[in-house]
């Protein structure tokens, strides 16, 4: 599975993340799905996904709740963080998302579409001590619940072009095509020729039609 940045970052993220909305919803009082709003619209969010250095590991929580806010609200906070010597639910929640934002390189904005703020709350109690696997796994699953459709019939659609079409101008046979689509095979085990063959038809980079 290709990850949405290199994995030495991670662990910066998940804090900076975590911290970001433990300070966000208990120290400034934002609540946590408005919190939720103001992420996914900032540039932040954005920064983060695309794996940069200065936002990931360059920044606290803090100054990423401040940068958030004064972005989509124009208002800067100046709120000391209270002491806490434990980690709250909402810095799990930070937490958790970051790593299955890295993991499976969806956009925040998908993840949170279908993992609500009080979905993720919901779920704090049962797999807050497990592995993070179990939660990349439930995420996963709920994902693909939401999103049926693979990347490559999505694209394809959208693009106009009928299955035999796509076979005979990318090289690529019918039945794989149609085995890619249903998810009767990977297209992320895929030949790098493959995918590059059926994304350079469809006006596509080979990033936009693996599956996360």
């Amino acid at each position: 599975m290709t990850h949405a940045y290199h994995e030495m970052y991670l662990s910066n993220a998940q804090s900076a993340l975590g911290t970001a909305f433990d300070y966000a919803v208990n120290t400034c009082h934002i609540p946590g799905e408005d919190f939720v709003k103001l992420f996914v619209a900032s540039s932040v969010s954005k920064r983060m996904e695309r794996g940069e250095p200065a936002c990931l590991a360059g920044k606290s929580g803090i100054e990423l709740t401040m940068d958030i806010v004064i972005e989509t609200k124009g208002q800067t906070l100046c709120i000391e963080q209270q002491t806490s010597f434990h980690r709250s639910v909402e810095y799990w929640i930070g937490w958790a998302v970051a790593y299955y934002q890295w993991y499976s390189g969806r956009t925040y904005s998908e993840i949170f579409k279908v993992l609500s703020f009080e979905d993720l709350y919901q779920m704090y109690h049962p797999l807050h001590e497990a592995d993070i696997s179990k939660f990349a796994d439930i995420a996963d699953a709920k994902m693909k619940e939401h999103f049926p459709e693979t990347n490559l019939k999505r694209i394809r659609t959208a693009y106009g072009c009928t299955q035999a079409e796509l076979s005979e101008r990318s090289g690529v046979s019918l039945r794989s095509i149609q085995m890619y689509e249903q998810r009767n095979k990977n297209i992320n085990k895929a030949s790098v020729d493959t995918v590059y063959n059926l994304a350079k038809v469809l006006g596509c980079t080979i990033e936009d039609l693996l599956e996360r």
